[in-house]
């Protein structure tokens, strides 16, 4: 597993490194060694947050603590994470037990699946680059709940969606 660690207006020891490292490797047992550790610790306002996502063939695991300590947070983080995997890892295991049970049960009637609907209706457009708050205007007066736009800060395809709380989310590709 490959583990990276950032500091975001907060110096990461090497010690804290270390316990980071050798805490988020236990969890290896349910990954395989092409599965991404990302850790970032913040500080603001003397409350340290840390942010851990694991990913592993397109499955997303994340948590996100604060506390007053950085070496609580690790351990208050890793339990919510394992959670998380051992959740995912049985809905995968009953998954395949159903599909077993449905297959056999249908396995004389002859059926075509059902063909996907195809695509409704198509756009293409140019990307200009644009600012998010641009991109939150063209979005209100388009009435959408999305927007693609090319981020004139960063130069990246960006999507601005708004979020089910009425605020806004901001995705940035990476390619």
């Amino acid at each position: 597993m490959k583990i990276e660690i950032l500091g975001k207006k907060y110096r990461v020891n090497e010690r804290l490194k270390m316990i980071i490292e050798d805490k988020i490797s236990r969890l290896s047992k349910y990954f395989g060694a092409d599965a991404k550790a990302k850790v970032v610790c913040t500080e603001q306002n003397k409350i340290k947050k840390m942010e851990v996502t694991i990913t592993n063939k397109g499955l997303l695991y994340r948590s996100e603590v604060t506390s007053d300590n950085m070496f609580e947070n690790i351990d208050l983080a890793l339990p919510k994470i394992e959670r998380q995997i051992v959740r995912a890892n049985e809905k995968l295991k009953d998954k395949k037990k159903k599909a077993v049970k449905v297959y056999d049960a249908y396995e004389f009637i002859d059926e075509t699946p059902e063909p996907l609907p195809e695509v409704f209706k198509k756009k293409s457009f140019d990307l200009e680059p644009i600012t998010v708050d641009d991109a939150k205007e063209y979005m209100d007066r388009l009435g959408h709940e999305f927007f693609v736009f090319l981020n004139a800060k960063t130069g990246k395809v960006n999507v601005l969606y708004k979020r089910r709380d009425a605020k806004f989310g901001l995705i940035e590709v990476n390619y």
